[in-house]
């Protein structure tokens, strides 16, 4: 395993993270949420992940609470504690989704934040967690509101760094100004759409990113898949059944499958999976701290971390990148 810090920061992450949302609780639902997670393992089939993790020297865990309403936390909580030692292992979660009916279910007012972050330390049997992330933009809260809310969670020891998720160049930027005109907790950290067949972010905020010392994790670093399994292969559960999938993936445009369609050819001349190859691509980026890689068999797992030893060559990585074409902002919702 390798090691990376995040950002600027002092914080050392392992450079793959094992993202959790895919453990958890079909059956969760909340009246007035979007999403369902139907394809979620539950905790038995979950554990052998976390405890293979911790064996190829994973030590960034990545969830929400969200994700199958508070299961998956739930879930990875007690699979850590199980598994490793708490200040061996580095713990990312989420607020901004909605968690209960009513006006102040979800978002990033002061009252959800506050209210998060403890029903978060609950679930996940822990004092802090190491990073605290906003999920997403929320236009109905004054940014300073959700960041002087975000510094107070930090100064009261409940998170050791905050960071955010998909959103506009102009908002990060907005937001990281405010924190640094009040003295407030800055993000070190973007969790962004990032992969070969979505490459938009390229254009503002990676830039951003690297000018700040904010380091990337990526999240669908393989495309939910698309960039795995290749042109032949099947369709899966989780495509089958996730909503947000289908916003951000449709049916594969040709730009897309003649990018897939590299990636296999050099997948197969190298004698690796495809997977490697798109993880690699990544990983060469040295913003990219930790693509985070959901895993609902070992091989998912093993191959993320296989992915370290592949070094791509600048043709090679031009080659993958030919194909692609302009898309339409994706994932930001």
């Amino acid at each position: 395993m390798e090691y990376r810090r995040l950002g600027n920061s002092g914080l050392v992450v392992s450079r793959i993270c094992l993202g959790c949302m895919s453990y958890g609780d079909p059956d969760a639902v909340v009246e007035g949420a979007p999403m369902r997670w139907e394809w979620a393992l539950r905790e038995e089939a979950a554990k052998p992940f976390f405890r293979r993790a911790i064996d190829l020297g994973i030590t960034f865990f990545d969830t929400a609470n969200v994700y199958s309403f508070g299961a998956s936390e739930e879930i990875t909580g007690r699979a850590l504690r199980e598994f490793a030692r708490r200040e061996d292992v580095v713990i990312a979660t989420k607020v901004w989704g909605v968690m209960r009916p009513g006006p102040n279910g979800g978002g990033l007012s002061r009252k959800t934040i506050l209210n998060e972050i403890d029903a978060s330390l609950r679930r996940l049997g822990t004092d802090y967690v190491d990073l605290y992330q906003i999920h997403r933009w929320d236009p109905a809260v004054p940014i300073e509101e959700t960041m002087e809310a975000l510094n107070d969670v930090v100064r009261a020891g409940k998170a050791r760094y905050i960071g955010a998720s998909s959103m506009f160049a102009w908002q990060f930027a907005k937001a990281q100004h405010v924190a640094e005109r009040n003295g407030w907790a800055r993000f070190i950290t973007m969790q962004n759409h990032y992969n070969l067949l979505y490459r938009e972010e390229e254009r503002e905020m990676i830039p951003l990113c690297r000018d700040m010392g904010v380091g990337l994790i990526p999240w669908s670093p393989l495309a939910r898949g698309f960039l795995a399994r290749g042109l032949t292969e099947a369709s899966t559960r989780r495509l089958e059944t996730d909503r947000f999938s289908k916003t951000v993936y449709g049916p594969t445009a040709e730009a897309d499958r003649r990018t897939i369609a590299v990636v296999d050819a050099l997948a197969s001349k190298r004698g690796v999976a495809n997977a490697e190859i798109a993880l690699a691509w990544l990983l060469r980026n040295n913003l990219v701290a930790a693509p985070i890689v959901g895993a609902t068999r070992m091989e998912h797992l093993e191959t993320a971390v296989k992915a370290l030893e592949v070094q791509l060559s600048e043709d090679e990585a031009a080659a993958l990148e030919a194909p692609y074409v302009p898309h339409p902002v994706a994932g930001h919702g």
